[in-house]
């Protein structure tokens, strides 16, 4: 960096610094962090056919295109928050825009001359927000779902409360947004379900229908001390040893309920050791005339068994209904590997991608597996081959024709989009054909958009950041339109390694993402055990005595592949953590020469390289994808990060609770050691409550001591039976509940505060113990209740300022002031970099927040420009301001210079070059 006053730069954020009145910038090298977020509705096309609004969610904005007869052309990029994923038209003149990292709702007001748009009005919502519809009287409600917690939340999430659901649908009359700092909703509805995704409407807008996303398929893992000892017909199911002779470990057990009763593989009866209900309830009926919006009372209002995870919906505009993209998870299956056990196997055959047509009114679900043409019976024919090209993987969005008749899915994992004839795919006679399917380049397919008038279907690719138009008539692709994409190339090339099932199986319907669901989990267990593979050496690093406490003998330092039950864990925030999965068996700490700093078991890359054996394995591919594949794939999920947590406050400072629960989690102890001792917080040296090392964990198996960064996404199951020795209260029956897993590598243990109760808080807390030598005491209890609310609001990877955004209006200073004031104090700590965007006669304006109330401006002739002058801008002139917090580093590629490439925006709109190209410079 540049500058005449290296003392005073020294302290400036984002790396711009004053120098008298010049200021001299430089884009940081990590100014992008990737987040993988889903899209839900990335693509609207205006009512008059015109033009084609696409979320341009890597660099949080949104594409306008003109709508001609020689195809697209580019019109604006109007700047919005974090991460959009869903667009909706409310009419003409207004955009509504769902960012689902920012927790926010941008209102965009459309220039009447269709040649830019500016953010009037931002909405605070809850957390994650991902689809939004328009639907109720006139159509002026809007409907936004988010999962229930979140800062901008005016209710208690009740994270600790049996039987609450975690799905919310927030409700806004459009033309009365309120006058309170984020919007106020006309009501917030929960919902009897986890985190909530998609909306759709019903054909004369009096119905909102909502869905789930981890619906889940009424599995549950039962604790392993509650297994009878020994393997079949009375205790786990076996085999009792590998392919060696060696014997296998005592494990847990994969439950599902058929209707009746909780069932294991062997079709064995265990309702005893399940103390709550999983209702599965999947979408939900919402009165969008009721004042307020309410879920329609009694049956009518829900439907089940639609799918395990669902993803997206649209409604028959003809007949009302309702279609939902879904997969379909048979997790009660066992083993991956070549061989099979017993008959059983998953290799090749995990997840079902399937169209599930809902009939309001009757409360029919009818699921339609859309590659039916897949003999599942046998496996791994090389590629490419016949059956692979028919298949459609991940099916996402989807629009249907005005007449009804015509259905097209985008399949993210086959990049493709499917057409189906609606009365067929509801009759199920439909006949997978590549005749019908309509490849799209640049991979990924995520949005459409249909124009049934010109017979032109616009895609959304993901994999490139593009727009590709499909010509209907001929089911052909005729242009590929590129936006601007900050992400480095080494995320492109790596992501379709994640989802693309078309290269990662032989049957063409699996890939990753059928369980690690953009990058993160899918909320199941799995018993992926291989009882033909052999046991291998554990190479450490290990944390204190590996003496089993109950047995008194050593715990055996090895990976035997009969590892029973685990919970999908996220590819978020891998780097910094050392060897992978539970028990850290994806280690290069066999392979490895060095094992410091950064070698052995603490290379991320190499642990991530032993995953490439799955493809095999599981995914059923002829076999592993390539060395230099593999390596892409690792380049990229490496860097994908954990966005900042929703319980933690805004400023940073914990609650009393949190407060409390902090100082207790290092000096309280377990059995053997304080918490942090193994749940090590380090931000500094990237630790998140584990430091990549292995320790006995009252377990049958050595585990890698997990990361606390997840632990509010895992809220939801309550109710397990007493274990004797281990879980010495017993709830009873729980009633209905929302999740079938909770915590532990199994996702056995219902909540955090029973996982200290049982597994080792014991007489260090100075109370008098009890029997099995855990403590009891009401004091005892008030103590867990205060570290569980420490660890759901754990530190993550970015400060919880992150994302959060205002705007300022010529009116509403007297309550935007204060949130403005929180976001300039986060920034002045180096938790964010803020910046500001406005629109004045049609050009862009950016601001980037450096210090002691001074802002650099887009342009590098002008001036830092003071707060004071900045607000005048929205309070005199009308132009809205919004300021945003987004992550350390990204402030000048988000603010002032979007492509990087030395020249500012601003500069470069004068010089007519391209702001958003970095080979147009002026």
């Amino acid at each position: 960096m540049s500058s005449s006053n290296p003392a005073r730069c020294a302290g400036t954020i984002a790396a711009v610094c004053l120098a008298g009145m010049a200021v001299s910038v430089e884009s940081s090298a990590s100014s992008y962090t990737l987040f993988e977020s889903g899209q839900v509705r990335p693509l609207v096309l205006s009512a008059d056919g015109k033009r084609l609004f696409a979320a341009n969610t890597p660099d949080g904005r949104v594409e306008v295109f003109h709508v001609g007869p020689l195809g697209l052309t580019h019109l604006t990029s109007i700047p919005v928050g974090m991460e959009p994923v869903a667009l909706a038209l409310r009419d003409e003149r207004e955009l509504w825009v769902v960012n689902h990292l920012s927790d926010s709702v941008s209102v965009v007001q459309l220039s009447a001359t269709r040649l830019g748009g500016r953010v009037t009005r931002t909405l605070l919502v809850g957390d994650e927000p991902r689809d939004i519809v328009f639907a109720g009287p006139s159509r002026r409600r809007a409907f936004i779902t988010t999962a229930h917690r979140g800062q901008n939340n005016p209710n208690d999430p009740q994270l600790t409360t049996p039987g609450v659901g975690r799905a919310d649908v927030w409700v806004f009359d459009a033309d009365n947004l309120g006058a309170s700092l984020g919007g106020t909703p006309l009501s917030i509805v929960t919902l009897f379900t986890d985190t909530p995704r998609a909306l759709a409407v019903s054909p004369n807008g009096q119905r909102v229908y909502a869905a789930g996303f981890h619906s889940g398929n009424r599995t549950t893992t039962v604790f392993e001390p509650l297994i009878p000892d020994g393997f079949g017909i009375d205790g786990v199911p076996g085999p009792a040893t590998n392919v060696e002779g060696l014997p296998a470990p005592e494990v847990g057990l994969i439950l599902q309920f058929d209707g009746s009763n909780w069932v294991d593989t062997l079709g064995r009866t265990w309702d005893d050791l399940v103390k709550f209900n999983l209702p599965d309830k999947d979408v939900f009926v919402i009165d969008a005339m009721a004042n307020p919006p309410a879920q329609v009372a009694g049956a009518g209002g829900f439907f089940t068994g639609v799918g395990t995870i669902l993803y997206n919906m649209a409604v028959n505009p003809v007949s009302g209904k309702v279609y939902v993209s879904n997969t379909e998870a048979l997790n009660l299956d066992r083993f991956e590997g070549p061989g099979i056990y017993a008959g059983e196997t998953l290799r090749g055959h995990l997840h079902e991608s399937r169209i599930s047509v809902l009939t309001p009114g009757a409360g029919s679900v009818t699921p339609r597996h859309l590659n039916k043409h897949i003999d599942y019976d046998t496996c791994c024919a090389p590629l490419p081959n016949g059956e692979n090209a028919k298949s459609l993987a991940l099916p996402q969005s989807m629009v249907i024709s005005p007449d009804g008749s015509t259905l097209y899915v985008a399949a993210l994992g086959s990049s493709k989009v499917g057409v189906f004839s609606t009365s067929q795919l509801e009759g199920d006679t439909f006949v997978p054909s590549t005749t019908n399917q309509i490849q799209v380049s640049g991979g990924g397919p995520t949005g459409l958009a249909l124009d049934q008038g010109s017979q032109r279907l616009y895609v959304l690719t993901r994999f490139d950041n593009a727009i590709s138009v499909v010509n209907t008539s001929t089911k052909s692709e005729i242009a590929h339109v590129p936006m601007y994409n900050p992400e480095p190339s080494s995320v492109t090339v790596g992501r379709p390694f994640l989802y693309e099932a078309s290269t990662s199986s032989s049957h063409g319907d699996s890939s990753c993402a059928s369980c690690h669901v953009y990058g993160d989990f899918d909320s199941l267990a799995w018993d992926l055990g291989n009882p033909d593979a052999e046991v291998f050496n554990h190479p450490g690093p290990f944390i204190g005595d590996t003496t089993n406490l109950f047995t008194g003998l050593p715990t055996p330092e090895e990976f035997h592949p009969m590892k029973g039950p685990m919970v999908t864990q996220s590819l978020r925030g891998m780097a910094n953590h050392g060897a992978m999965h539970w028990r850290g068996d994806k280690t290069g700490g066999n392979d490895a020469l060095s094992v410091q700093p950064n070698g052995g078991s603490f290379d991320e890359h190499a642990s991530f390289m032993k995953f490439r054996e799955a493809y095999v394995d599981l995914l059923g591919r002829a076999s592993p994808i390539t060395v230099g594949e593999m390596e892409s794939f690792a380049d990229f999920i490496l860097q994908v990060k954990y966005p900042p947590n929703p319980i933690r406050p805004l400023n940073n400072t914990l609650t009393v609770a949190q407060q409390a629960g902090s100082g207790l989690f290092d000096i309280r102890e377990c059995a053997v050691a304080g918490c942090e001792t193994c749940h090590t917080l380090d931000p500094g040296s990237g630790f998140f409550g584990g430091t990549g090392a292995s320790t006995f964990d009252f377990q049958t198996q050595m585990f890698k001591v997990p990361h606390l960064r997840n632990v509010y996404q895992k809220v939801g199951m309550f109710g397990m039976p007493e274990a004797p020795g281990l879980i010495s209260q017993n709830n009873g029956h729980m009633g209905d509940q929302v999740r079938g897993t909770g915590f532990l590598h199994d996702g056995a243990i219902d909540t955090v505060y029973r996982f200290m109760l049982g597994l080792g808080f014991s007489v260090d807390f100075g109370f008098a113990p009890v029997p099995n030598g855990f403590a009891s005491s009401p004091a005892g209890d008030a103590e867990r209740r205060q570290i569980e609310q420490y660890m759901l609001a754990f530190d993550t990877d970015l400060a919880p300022i992150v994302g959060q955004q205002i705007t300022l209006t010529s009116s509403n200073d007297l309550v935007a002031g204060p949130r403005i004031d929180l976001l300039v104090a986060r920034a002045d700590l180096g938790e964010c970099d803020l910046i500001v965007k406005t629109q004045f006669l049609l050009r862009e304006l950016g601001y980037l927040y450096i210090g002691s109330g001074q802002f650099a401006q887009n342009r590098v002739a002008l001036p830092p420009i003071g707060h004071a002058a900045l607000k005048l801008l929205a309070k005199l002139a009308g132009r809205e301001l919004t300021y945003t917090c987004v992550p350390p580093g990204s402030g000048v590629r988000a603010a002032l210079d979007r492509d990087e490439d030395g020249f500012r925006d601003g500069d470069e709109l004068d010089a007519f070059s391209n702001p958003a190209d970095p080979s147009s410079t002026p």
